[in-house]
């Protein structure tokens, strides 16, 4: 029997609270996950490629079959690339239903393999996005909510650097 492999991409800039609970409950149905963060040049990232990798694996090291991937351009090359089964995103909302179906059935459109699977946060986590969390760091506020230590520290970080 063949391995199930998911592929869960973003920027994850920076990986939060609602992402580590979406790649744990992934790690649970796949035999392997693949968090493929995305370079990200239109979203002009605070972190850099490198910074984010680690982070994810920081924030992820207690699963042992979810493995951490930089990568750029198309997600359906990446996904005929990995060999991937499916690709795994989050919904918080009707509007990220909305794109998010719009996405997966373009992707299928350019390769007829090309599978999604969403799965919705756990309730305490359906708020959170990562834009929201880097402008409560930016202004200084409390994000200890929303992601793992490792992010607060990166954030510190950023701030004495002067971000």
């Amino acid at each position: 029997m063949s391995k199930t492999r998911v592929i869960y991409p973003g920027t994850f800039d920076p990986i939060t609270n609602g992402h580590i609970d979406l790649v744990t409950r992934a790690a649970k149905m796949f035999d392997e996950v693949v968090v493929a963060i995305a370079i990200g040049h239109h979203k002009n990232p605070i972190f850099t490629l490198e910074e984010r990798v680690e982070l994810a694996q920081a924030s992820l090291k207690h699963l042992p079959n979810v493995e951490f991937v930089g990568f750029d351009g198309l997600l359906v090359n990446f996904f005929r690339e990995q060999n991937a089964t499916a690709v795994l995103r989050g919904l918080r909302a009707v509007s990220d239903f909305e794109y998010e179906f719009q996405l997966a059935n373009m992707n299928r459109q350019l390769d007829a393999k090309y599978e999604a699977v969403f799965l919705t946060p756990s309730e305490q986590y359906s708020f959170i996005s990562s834009t929201l969390v880097r402008e409560i760091a930016r202004l200084k506020g409390d994000v200890t909510k929303f992601v793992a230590p490792v992010v607060v520290e990166a954030f510190e970080r950023k701030l004495r650097q002067g971000w």
